[in-house]
């Protein structure tokens, strides 16, 4: 009884005694292992400290990997330290108070190795996807896609459950696919899991699938019944030349290596003796062909290596199978990622063009923004006005004159609209007054007119404002694009501007349908002699024209502003595409200049999506596009009708 007693109390103090193990106690069992740890002995360490359970672990391995903890000479123990000047302060492991001071000759700190440090991140990822702070969260998420491992897959799976915060749920759950699709041990459940990835297009998901496809030259004499072929190849191909093909065979020890002229060479003049090479005097070795047949006899007699004959050579190749085998053995995995690739690259493919829809539908807008002053204009008054693009500059240097006054840059947008509209109202009507009105039915004195008016106006500028680029910045709520997903997306100024565009479309269709000025403008767009004898003054509608397009101009030129640099030079970068939107689309027409806008738009970004590495080839391609275009409906997209039509 008594023995029974003794056996039973002494279980129960080994078992508190384990119990009371503290964290020094277990690096303590095998100090070596911690203080010069390495990929072989670093494991054993790291699963006797997760499976304590001790909830100080986490913060010891983050310390170790950080190459913060420090060892004792005196005893061996390990502390965490700072120091202060004159040694270091030491913390406690476990408590992480202060327990004593010691000298730089007393401490060593544990540096781990890249490889080491890479090992123990693995392991603290498991306690960091339960972690309360959800910044160590999702930075245990990030480690997870930037280094995916197979034990990284059954701890997040286990800590999907417990999540309560929905963004980091949804990323886990996301992760949790990609660790199926590419470690599951399941094969029907990792299969399922690559095709479910067949509806992701992100980056992430498509370089899953492309790591399960990837591929390497193999060589054998036959392919093998099991191996997982990707495709044949040929050698000779531009896949894979004959050297190439013919290294491989020696590279996998099929073939006997080739020996170059170089080689053959040293062997002859190595072998010199008294003025010949074996029975062929030196000065009979002047072709490739003597030499060859030197070597041949030196080979034969001194055991160096034959000389691989081009016929050998062929021979070896075509009795050999080359192949591009995949590295995944399972011909099921690569099939269904493949299929799942094709589905993705397909939905990929949908999404690129409608993101070159939505980029061509803002382009557009910038386009009708900047032509439609120039079409009222060109449309009542016959104006080719050469200085409407210097009228969108200085709406932008308007803008920015604005923002320097007004800090906000909300507030400041919402004056300088207005503001870019008055100042280039005014000037346009002060230019029609002086210039145009002298100028009325000689369109080449017009153009030459404008055209020096324009060049005066950049020069103004830049005296002004200086050669270089000035800021015109955009409120905070107009950073950053909406983005659908990895492909597809628009800035939300550009949004911002199409949307800017249809308010004006809206605001001269009604100014031209619902207004007296509206008819007045479209009574001398149409017939000019008949609107006079109505009563309409001729010259103060062709002002006013002049003046509203101006404005328009103006408020285009903030718009663009807000994205694009502006200078002075700016203005001549949309001149060209005014007035290849105007006569497209139509002359005098709002809704030609919408379509004109719209073709252009689109024509360009489809050219630049076919050939994205020359902007330059792409606008030529368009303006062939246009004159051809021109060839066949010269009067544009909405041709004017009645009167107006033969004007």
């Amino acid at each position: 009884m008594t023995m029974r007693f003794l056996l039973a109390l002494a279980f129960v103090l080994l078992g508190s005694a384990a119990m009371a193990q503290s964290l020094q106690d277990l690096l303590q069992a095998d100090p070596e292992a911690v203080s010069n740890p390495s990929r072989r002995t670093v494991g054993e360490v790291l699963d006797q400290l997760v499976d304590s359970g001790l909830p100080e672990v986490p913060q010891f391995l983050e310390r170790w990997q950080g190459k913060e903890v420090w060892q004792r000479a005196s005893d061996g123990l390990f502390f965490y330290a700072e120091e202060d000047g004159e040694g270091h302060v030491l913390y406690d492991i476990t408590s992480g108070e202060e327990v004593g001071r010691a000298g730089p000759r007393d401490i060593k700190a544990i540096k781990p190795n890249a490889g080491v440090r890479g090992v123990i991140g693995s392991a603290l990822i498991e306690f960091q996807l339960t972690d309360p702070d959800p910044v160590r969260r999702q930075a245990a998420l990030a480690a997870i896609a930037d280094d995916p491992a197979p034990e990284h897959l059954e701890p997040l799976r286990a800590s999907i459950a417990a999540e309560e915060e929905p963004s980091i749920r949804v990323r886990k759950e996301r992760l949790e696919r990609l660790l199926s699709a590419s470690f599951e041990d399941d094969r029907e459940a990792r299969i399922a899991a690559i095709g479910d990835l067949g509806s992701d297009i992100t980056v992430e998901a498509r370089a899953v699938l492309n790591r399960m496809l990837a591929s390497e030259p193999q060589v054998a004499a036959s392919v093998p019944a099991d191996a997982n072929l990707a495709h044949a190849m040929t050698p000779g191909s531009a896949e894979l030349p004959r050297e190439a093909a013919y290294a491989m065979l020696v590279d996998a020890g099929l073939a006997a290596p080739l020996v170059t002229d170089n080689e053959v060479r040293d062997a002859l003049v190595a072998a010199i003796q008294d003025g010949k090479v074996g029975d062929m005097a030196v000065a009979m070795l002047g072709t490739d062909e003597a030499r060859h047949v030197a070597y041949d006899a030196l080979a034969l007699r001194d055991g160096l290596p034959p000389r691989v004959t081009e016929a050998e050579m062929e021979a070896a190749l075509d009795s050999h199978a080359f192949w591009q085998g995949y590295v995944e053995p399972d011909q099921g995995i690569t099939q269904a990622a493949e299929r799942a690739l094709a589905s993705a690259e397909t939905r990929v493919g949908v999404y690129k063009t409608a993101d070159v829809a939505l980029d061509a539908v803002s382009l557009a807008s910038i386009y009708f923004l900047a032509a439609i002053g120039l079409a009222i204009t060109f449309g009542v008054m016959g104006v080719i006005n050469m200085a409407h693009g210097e009228f969108i500059m200085m709406g932008a240097y308007t803008g920015y004159v604005v923002q320097t006054l007004v800090p906000d840059y909300t507030l400041s947008l919402i004056l300088a609209l207005p503001l870019a509209f008055i100042v280039t109202f005014a000037a346009g009507v002060v230019m029609e007054r002086l210039v145009i009105r002298h100028l009325a039915h000689r369109p080449l004195e017009t153009l030459l007119a404008t055209f020096g008016i324009s060049i005066a106006l950049q020069q103004i500028a830049k005296n002004i404002f200086g050669t270089q680029a000035r800021p015109l910045t955009s409120p905070a709520w107009l950073d950053g694009a909406w983005v659908v997903n990895d492909v597809l997306g628009i800035a939300y100024i550009r949004i911002a501007i199409f949307v800017l565009a249809l308010l004006f479309l809206g605001l001269l269709l009604f100014i031209l349908k619902r207004t007296r000025l509206g008819l007045e403008v479209r009574a001398v767009t149409q017939n000019p002699g008949m609107a006079a004898s109505m009563g309409i003054d001729p010259d103060r509608i062709a002002m006013m024209t002049f003046g509203l397009g101006s404005g328009i101009a103006g408020i285009a030129g903030v718009a663009i502003g807000l994205y694009a640099k502006v200078t002075s030079e700016m203005g001549s970068d949309y001149i060209v595409q005014s007035f290849m939107t105007v006569v497209v689309g139509g002359v005098g027409n709002v809704w030609g200049t919408l379509a004109g806008a719209s073709l252009i738009g689109i024509l360009q970004k489809g050219i630049e999506w076919f050939n994205p590495s020359n902007t330059l080839a792409a606008q030529t391609y368009m303006i062939l596009f246009i004159i051809a275009f021109i060839q066949f409906r010269p009067r544009g997209i909405v041709a004017m009708k009645g009167r107006a039509a033969g004007a």
